[in-house]
């Protein structure tokens, strides 16, 4: 990852900025176009900090057929488009391009429909996760895919990246709670797939849409699927004097088939900044922490309490708490959901990583993360969703420091290459835009990768939307038609890094 490379320049694309300025404006006007370099400072990165490149030009549109005609544009005259939500993506999904637009939803922010007797709403892609559960409450109704950062991320962006959250153990990822999307091709055609029916007929487009990071095509529109609100939440905290005794109890309870709303493990550093951050009445003198909450009936829940603390007391556990209140049980998840800040108080910086392993390698995957860290030389806070598998390794490091940015990146790829060898994937929920995409070939051999670029080539023929994400080798289509293994290579040259 040290040596992160993107497609090359297009100077001839440059040498019209002027003329594609004046014809983007046209498109969008007033405020909608963003091209001095200060103003577009902001749009330089997403959440992955390390990798900065200032755009070609800024747009934001804030209708469908202004998309439209934005990447019909760009498809007829060979300009690539990075599409970006909320800039929230830690995997470098939302990087611009020196020579390319970049394509903001920002101003897509309206929740245009509640249907209840369907159990759905339709909401355009700016809309932010938490507040669709805020449109919808006050009648008992949830979006249940939380993601921590859900108070900012937008929902196009968790479908760019099929993301999660804390009760995506029992209520699934975002692919499991889209019903429909509006999407816009880069020929800017207007496509609408699936709608407030439970399933569709045909191809899984919907699923081949979800968590494909803006190289498909751009979400205009989106219907997601509302919960009625759990009689009874109730959330357990139980802390363990190892975190393989933490994690030896995910993997009983999940065999006990037992499927809590949610499973969260944290360890003992990001224990610490928790408890100093928001005071959530965590136990200080554990090596692990798991919040197991159990939602449904309440007789269910009381049943399922008292299982889950005998497993837990059977793998030695220290600590056992039960949630009295809601006050408490949100307070529980508070401080899982606030880790990543408040591991921003004890570290000058911290890499965030994202990986899935089978929950029964969660011992195994701890007690070696542990040596790596002392190869490194390099802390890491350990956060899990658990339940599923889904580890979020924050390494702290100091960026001021000569080297700590290389050795953390080289321990971050050492931790998804661990992810993949014990039997697991290289994301749960990040997505692999340009942190992952060199270490794809660890996962993926070159037949598997050709594979997958066929289908962008289907949706996308001359690869202008977010080149340079999630493929380690750009093919052109005409030869992806031709090939058995990598032929036709385009070049990445060196992107600067900060």
């Amino acid at each position: 990852m040290s040596n992160l490379k993107m497609p090359e320049v297009e100077q001839s694309v440059l040498s019209r900025r002027d003329d594609i300025v004046a014809a983007l404006r046209a498109i969008v006007p007033g405020e909608g176009v963003i091209a001095t370099e200060r103003e577009m400072k902001p749009y330089e990165s997403d959440g992955l900090t390390a990798y900065r490149q200032i755009p070609m030009v800024v747009v934001l549109p804030d209708t469908t057929e202004q998309v439209s005609r934005v990447l019909r544009y760009c498809y007829d005259n060979g300009i690539r488009v990075v599409p970006r939500g909320s800039g929230t993506s830690l995997s470098g999904g939302a990087l611009p391009l020196a020579d390319g637009v970049l394509l903001g939803m920002g101003k897509f922010n309206r929740v245009r429909e509640i249907d209840y007797e369907n159990r759905a709403a339709i909401v355009e892609p700016g809309v932010t996760n938490l507040a669709i559960t805020k449109a919808v409450e006050d009648e008992g109704f949830y979006y249940a895919p939380d993601p921590s950062s859900q108070i900012a991320c937008s929902i196009g962006g968790n479908i760019a990246e099929n993301s999660g959250g804390v009760h995506c153990l029992k209520y699934g990822l975002t692919t499991n709670n889209v019903l429909g999307c509006e999407i816009v091709l880069i020929t800017g055609e207007i496509v609408r797939i699936g709608g407030k029916h439970l399933d569709a007929g045909g191809y899984d487009l919907l699923g081949i849409i979800t968590g494909s990071e803006g190289l498909l095509g751009v979400v205009t529109e989106v219907t997601v699927r509302i919960l009625r609100k759990p009689e009874t939440a109730r959330a357990l905290l139980v802390g363990f004097p190892t975190s393989e005794d933490g994690g030896d109890c995910v993997a009983k309870i999940i065999g006990a088939g037992i499927i809590p709303g949610g499973m969260e493990m944290m360890d003992a550093p990001a224990i610490r900044a928790a408890e100093d951050f928001l005071h959530c009445g965590y136990p200080l003198d554990v090596e692990a922490l798991l919040i197991v909450e159990l939602d449904g009936p309440e007789a269910e829940c009381t049943h399922l309490m008292t299982r889950v603390e005998a497993i837990a007391r059977g793998c030695n556990a220290s600590v056992i708490k039960a949630s009295q209140s809601e006050e408490e049980r949100l307070l529980f998840w508070a401080g899982r959901k606030a880790a990543f800040p408040a591991v921003g108080r004890i570290s000058p910086d911290y890499y965030c990583m994202d990986g899935t392993i089978p929950r029964a390698k969660l011992p195994l995957v701890l007690q070696r993360m542990r040596e790596m860290s002392e190869k490194h030389g390099l802390r890491v806070a350990n956060v899990f969703h658990a339940g599923d598998g889904n580890l979020h390794p924050l390494i702290l490091y100091d960026a001021n420091k000569p080297g700590e940015l290389e050795r953390a990146e080289a321990f971050g790829s050492d931790i998804l290459r661990l992810c993949v060898e014990v039997g697991g994937v290289l994301t749960g929920e990040h997505g692999v835009g340009v942190e992952k995409r060199d270490l794809m070939p660890a996962m993926f051999n070159d037949i598997d990768l050709a594979q997958q670029q066929r289908l962008k080539c289907a949706f996308d023929e001359k690869g202008l939307l977010n080149p340079g994400k999630v493929f380690p080798t750009l093919h052109r289509c005409a030869e992806l038609g031709r090939m058995h293994v990598h032929a036709g290579k385009v070049a990445f040259p060196d992107l600067p890094r900060f």
